[in-house]
């Protein structure tokens, strides 16, 4: 069986999907502090904090059966973390090593963790591999590179084995529009887009049109949710293959502009955007693009949907669509995600 933490927020409910679709035996560990239940779709719900040494011992008690465990459960916001460090090491990393050392005492050895780009802060050059410096320029980027460091010592001394994601920006939504992305408040762009579109938001604020890039604004690398889903599952089969740990990039290769995500969610809803343009942001690197050759040539993974028009039609159909029971979007305005 495999343990998720997070299971309620935005990847790890699509990857609950991807299990409930491949019949995979699983349990969600969620206080719901920012996920929603509807997105567990029937997963069953083991409802703990990860911060409680308490509940992460019982959770293994109670359910013996328990051989992976994967890990959503972290505070994302970049701003957030600058302003309230703490707060994100206490739930990024050290709530963390509570996990592991819960997960020993069980006598549970194989860990799946959703990492970041963060980990390598700004870009020494693009494409960004594995190998790329890691220099985070955040708390959250910290908290991320932490935990793999922690990751690769219970490794040495333990025998734990584990696989780290390192996402670029994950986007879209199930296609048949059961879940997808609902954060509060909402800061990544394509969903402010929709938001602003649809009127539920007063508009977005694009930080900065002077980059060196072909239209002047910031350019990432957009993935689809379910791609990572499909990342995830590779790396458990992988584990429970007796493997040994890895650390990957996750990205579709290809890089689009604020602007062209903009022209995109028009285009897709037939919809103007509200938008102003202001100045940068400081930190805001022009390019973030991942290559992702490792894990394409080591388990032969590639984006099932890599096309930015198909990642944004998802994420209209869902918003446009949304069922009760999630949360109501609050005015944010964004730039480029980092």
């Amino acid at each position: 069986m495999i343990l998720v933490f997070g299971g309620a927020g935005y990847i790890g409910s699509h990857m609950l999907q991807l299990l409930r679709d491949s019949g995979e035996p699983h349990l969600v560990f969620d206080n719901l502090e920012q996920g929603h239940e509807p997105a567990l779709q029937g997963s069953p719900l083991f409802r703990g904090d990860l911060r409680n040494p308490d509940d992460l011992r019982r959770v293994f008690a109670e359910n013996p059966q328990i051989d992976v465990v994967m890990h959503f459960a972290a505070y994302i916001a970049v701003g957030e973390s600058v302003r309230e460090p703490g707060k994100y090491f206490k739930n990024n990393t050290s709530a963390v090593v509570d996990l592991l050392d819960a997960m020993q005492e069980a006598g549970v050895s194989k860990f799946v963790f959703s990492s970041t780009a963060a980990v390598f802060g700004e870009p020494q050059y693009v494409p960004i591999d594995e190998a790329h410096p890691k220099n985070p320029t955040s708390p959250y980027g910290d908290s991320k590179l932490f935990v793999e460091r922690i990751l690769e010592a219970y490794d040495t001394a333990h025998g734990l084995k584990s696989v780290c994601l390192r996402y670029f920006n994950a986007a879209g939504a199930d296609p048949e529009t059961r879940i997808g992305e609902d954060h509060h408040p909402e800061t990544h762009l394509i969903p402010v887009a929709i938001l602003a579109a649809m009127g539920k938001m007063p508009g977005l604020k694009i930080f900065g049109t002077d980059y060196d890039t072909p239209d002047g604004t910031c350019v990432r690398d957009y993935i689809h949710v379910l791609d990572l889903a499909q990342a995830h599952l590779l790396a458990v089969r992988h584990l429970r293959e007796s493997g040994d740990s890895r650390r990957y990039n996750l990205g579709n290769g290809q890089g689009f502009s604020v602007k062209q995500v903009i022209d995109t969610v028009e285009r897709v809803s037939g919809l103007p955007v509200p938008r102003e343009e202001g100045p940068r942001r400081a930190g805001d690197p022009a390019r973030l693009i991942a290559a992702s050759d490792r894990v394409r040539a080591d388990w032969g993974w590639s984006p099932k949907f890599p096309e930015l028009e198909t990642i944004v039609q998802h994420a209209w159909n869902w918003h446009r669509t949304r069922p009760e029971g999630y949360a109501s979007p609050a005015s944010e305005t964004v730039g480029a995600e980092r």
